[in-house]
């Protein structure tokens, strides 16, 4: 499918590596010849160098025979005209970022529709979401959502003391009395989709799946603390930050926001008048203590220095804060991250690159059980996909027993009329259903991939 994304900064360069990646003919316009330069040195790309908003650059790239276009400049106005123009000039489906948070908050629906825009797109506020529900239940290193929240994938790290380490899976759920499904564990640099005999070690990274409900019943019974985060504290006065207090506080959480630009500071305290806005270097170990750093239920890193969020997040951790996230999108930082301790990271351009990889292969689908949502995880060695089931769907109402599923597949979860079920052999897939798949070593289109 040929795909043309308009801005090649740190956004546009993730995207242009996933889809790149998942085979698609990719188009990358930019107006800093150095910066296409480079991309195209790494990718094989098509590059064409010029405004998004200029129609003799617009026709050089072949908007008027493309699939996709993703306008994703650090302008919001320049990306929205970029897919207008590009909507007129024929491209079937059009993505902008638009990241302000008066667009978002307010006319964003309305924008929508007059620019016929498919999608928008605001890493910001992405990324917020996801800190949040990781703030809901901080035991947890990542909390994913299906289906308007009726189903999650969560996934935690065993320890040694842990009721699941030396457990076969097989047993687990007649031992804990609860309704989950482990669906992919982690272990080293391995990856394994499970099957019943699998033995759970110390230091197993587990992806489970449940309903929000169960998830909370679980945490509680395997010993994992499973109070929200009350008392936060935020590094940066960035734009998630802005998101995330606003979600906080509308939540009853206490929010600090440390931000050392004072013109950023006076502009939060205006538009936060409910979260604690200090002007500081949270750099400076002794600024940090003093605003009560130990008393804190969770620390956020979410300044523009990864560096800097990964150094500030373990010295929360070494200072005992029951949980600390640091944003990071250099890939290579946040596998160092990993090795220095720090379990919880964000990325922005991870969050948008899956969005957009889910998209593209919703476009992709002609079968009819189209990708709802679809997330990457352990370290990207994994996906999990939820599907709408048509009826064109060829295995439908049969045991699941009896369904010839491809290697390194594992049906993870069913949403029937909002119902979550983690299936048993003699559960059915059926028309309208919601299907959750979790597969590892190739990608899937479509729900009739899964099978044999």
């Amino acid at each position: 499918m040929k795909i043309v994304i308009v801005g090649c900064g740190k956004i546009g360069t993730a995207i242009i590596a996933n889809l790149v990646d998942e085979g698609h003919n990719v188009v990358a316009v930019d107006s800093d010849p150095k910066v296409l330069e480079n991309i195209s040195n790494i990718y094989d790309v098509m590059s064409v160098c010029g405004s998004g908003t200029d129609c003799d650059t617009l026709n050089e790239a072949g908007v008027d025979h493309t699939e996709l276009i993703v306008a994703v400049t650090d302008s919001d106005e320049l990306n929205m005209l970029c897919c207008y123009l590009a909507g007129k000039m024929g491209a079937k489906h059009t993505i902008a970022r638009i990241r302000k948070p008066e667009y978002n908050l307010k006319n964003l629906n309305f924008l929508k529709q007059q620019l016929d825009l498919s999608l928008s797109l605001n890493p910001e506020l992405l990324a917020a979401r996801e800190i949040y529900n990781i703030l809901r239940l901080p035991s947890v290193l990542k909390i994913e959502t299906f289906s308007q929240r009726n189903f999650e994938i969560i996934e935690i790290i065993l320890k040694e003391d842990s009721i699941l380490t030396g457990v076969k899976l097989m047993n687990i759920r007649s031992k804990l009395k609860s309704k989950f499904l482990v669906c992919v564990v982690q272990r080293g640099e391995d990856v394994y989709i499970p099957d019943g005999n699998f033995v759970l070690e110390k230091g197993d990274k587990i992806a489970l799946t449940a309903s929000p409900s169960e998830v909370q019943k679980l945490v509680r019974t395997i010993g994992l603390d499973h109070k929200k985060a009350k008392n936060v504290i935020i590094l940066g006065g960035s734009r998630i930050a802005h998101y995330l207090t606003n979600m906080l506080t509308l939540s009853g959480n206490s929010v600090k926001i440390i931000e050392k630009d004072p013109e950023k500071c006076k502009r939060l305290s205006e538009v936060l008048d409910k979260a604690v806005i200090i002007n500081g270097d949270g750099a400076q170990q002794e600024l940090l203590m003093e605003e009560g750093l130990n008393s804190a239920d969770a620390f956020v890193a979410l300044t523009g220095m990864d560096e800097e969020n990964i150094l500030i997040s373990i010295f929360a951790d070494a200072n005992h804060v029951p949980k600390s996230i640091a944003k990071v999108n250099k890939n290579e930082l946040s596998s160092m991250a990993e090795k220095l301790g720090l379990d919880c990271i964000v990325s922005p351009q991870k969050t948008v690159a899956d969005v957009l990889v889910q998209y593209a292969r919703a476009l992709e689908n002609s079968l009819g059980s189209n990708v709802e949502t679809l997330y990457k995880i352990m370290d990207d060695k994994a996906e999990v996909l939820e599907f709408n089931v048509s009826d064109d769907f060829k295995s439908l109402a049969i045991p699941l027993k009896d369904l010839k599923l491809r290697k390194n597949i594992l049906i993870g979860g069913i949403i029937r009329e909002r119902k979550a079920i983690i299936p048993s052999g003699d559960d059915k897939i059926m028309k309208g259903d919601k299907v959750i798949i979790v597969s590892s070593g190739f990608r899937l289109n479509d729900l009739s991939d899964i099978l044999n």
